[in-house]
């Protein structure tokens, strides 16, 4: 294993210069995707449709193609389905990615074609590893076994020679040997259907291998290895695998798990973290300084062209939309996509924030359908995120998960912001971790705190603090373990709240 982790590194380091042309001349490598995409769309009903072969500049482009959201481009999608070619990519479409639709209540179906899969998810991988290195050129990461959690895959019902499956679980499926080979579990139990099984059974065979990283989102990453520790007696993982190095992670916030990690988790500064940006869209951004935590450098060359539009035309058809170039530092952008999966102009439903030009690096800042407006206090993700981070750290708790929403105005008495947590260490005081996060996001927020002031709209947030499982369980019972699917975290009316605070009653 020395002389195979010796190899890798070897490649991986000579994608190094191609990243560094990329860092330096976005603008370049942007222009040389579209022109690729626009030259692969005109052989597409899609194409033709918006006139692909009169686009001769991203302006064109712009004025031509309407902005879609997945409910618009679903009749085509549907189609590509059944088995249609060349609706919206020239390329035949084998594979499609199974999204948990947390921007409307339906599952997402996101076509994954050939190309996206080599010059997207599978160069991001590699890319993903190619930075690990070049941050840490003494890694042994390759002597042992990566474990990537997974979803399951299942014939397309809609048509013949496709399947359907959570994007890892494509991915994955469709490695080559010499990956399978350093990662575990087999590729038959990474795929079983059933998710509790699959845990069980993840957790037997990777609590005897030499493990040295791990890719996950940190929700999905601590249930297998509370698994994990309940078979083996140990008090952390580090007793289990003794040689683990770095944790890649992604799909949500890392800052509120950064403390259960860190300290209970991989009880370790010798332990790493890289944060992933990769959707079943495609993979976008990667951490290439681990240094600068919850930054991800956004990786141009991927077969995706990607256009920013700032929030307050987010929902219209021929939206102000800027290019690379266009950004600026410190606002949010609602995100656009088109790929070499057949995406033109697609709302992904995430919003980001740049911290840094040339090179580009972002953070994302939410969701565009994630937020609480009830009472024009426009709070995002972002917001909370960093409320509750501040509340943790200064009152020594550690979260397990968490929603929140509006508690509207009734009876003649104000509103206010109802939040549920799930801790993995409770606050030492729990008043005070209520005071700091309201206080926090009075700090961050102006029309937040405008509507606190004085209690005149919004009341102190009314928290509940639930036992440990609920939000596993209320996962389970919304068909929604495993993979891609995450707990939202705001929501502008009280369908989530309502849903789980019910949960919550079955452990009373």
């Amino acid at each position: 294993m020395t002389v195979l982790n010796t190899t890798l590194k070897w490649l991986l380091q000579r994608r190094l210069p191609r990243i560094d042309a990329m860092m330096k001349q976005p603008g370049a490598v942007q222009q040389k995707v579209f022109t690729q995409l626009i030259r692969a769309g005109r052989r597409t009903e899609w194409g033709k449709k918006h006139a692909y072969k009169s686009i001769q500049t991203i302006h064109d482009f712009q004025q031509q193609v309407p902005v879609s959201s997945y409910e618009d481009l679903f009749p085509y999608i549907e189609r590509v389905m059944k088995g249609e070619s060349k609706v919206l990519w020239p390329s035949p479409v084998r594979w499609f990615a199974k999204s948990s639709g947390t921007t409307n209540a339906r599952s997402k179906f996101i076509p994954v074609t050939t190309e996206s899969l080599d010059e997207s998810h599978f160069k991001g991988g590699k890319d993903m590893m190619a930075l690990y290195v070049a941050n840490n050129p003494d890694s042994r990461a390759f002597e042992g076994k990566g474990l990537s959690i997974g979803g399951s895959l299942h014939p397309n019902t809609l048509g013949t020679n496709s399947a359907v499956g959570d994007v890892s679980a494509v991915v994955m499926a469709n490695l080559p040997s010499w990956a399978q080979y350093i990662r575990t579990p087999s590729i038959q139990v990474a795929l079983m259907d059933e998710w509790e099984a699959k845990l069980e059974r993840m957790a037997e065979i990777t609590s005897q291998e030499n493990v040295t990283s791990l890719l996950g989102t940190p929700t999905w990453g601590m249930v297998l290895i509370d698994k994990i520790l309940a078979l083996t007696g140990k008090a952390n993982i580090l007793e289990v695998w003794p040689n683990f190095e770095v944790m890649m992670h992604g799909a949500v916030n890392f800052q509120p798990y950064r403390e259960l990690f860190q300290h209970h988790v991989f009880p370790s500064k010798a332990v790493r973290y890289q944060e992933v940006y990769n959707a079943s869209e495609g993979f976008f951004a990667i951490q290439d300084d681990l240094t600068r935590v919850g930054e991800m450098l956004l990786m141009l060359d991927y077969g995706i062209f990607y256009e920013f539009v700032p929030l307050q035309e987010a929902d219209q058809p021929y939206p102000k939309a800027l290019t690379i170039d266009e950004v600026e530092l410190d606002k949010n952008y609602a995100l656009i996509v088109s790929t070499n999966g057949g995406l033109w102009r697609y709302k992904v439903g995430d919003t980001v924030r740049f911290t840094s030009l040339y090179p580009h690096r972002l953070k994302v800042s939410g969701r565009t359908k994630h937020f609480i407006n009830a009472f024009g206090e426009e709070v995002i993700v972002e917001n909370a995120e960093t409320a509750i981070t501040q509340a943790c750290e200064a009152t020594g708790a550690v979260i397990a998960d968490y929603t929140a929403g509006p508690n509207y105005m009734s009876n003649g008495a104000n509103g206010c912001h109802e939040w549920v947590i799930e801790f993995t260490q409770e606050p030492d005081n729990q008043q005070r971790f209520n005071q700091i996060l309201d206080e926090t996001l009075r700090q961050i927020n102006s029309d937040y705190d405008a509507k606190r002031y004085n209690d005149m709209v919004l009341k102190r947030p009314r928290i509940h603090v639930v036992p440990a499982g609920t939000f596993y369980a209320w996962m389970k019972h919304r068909g929604k373990v495993g993979g891609q699917h995450k707990v939202p975290r705001l929501a502008n009316s009280r369908e989530y709240l309502d849903d789980i605070l019910k949960e919550m009653m079955n452990y009373e």
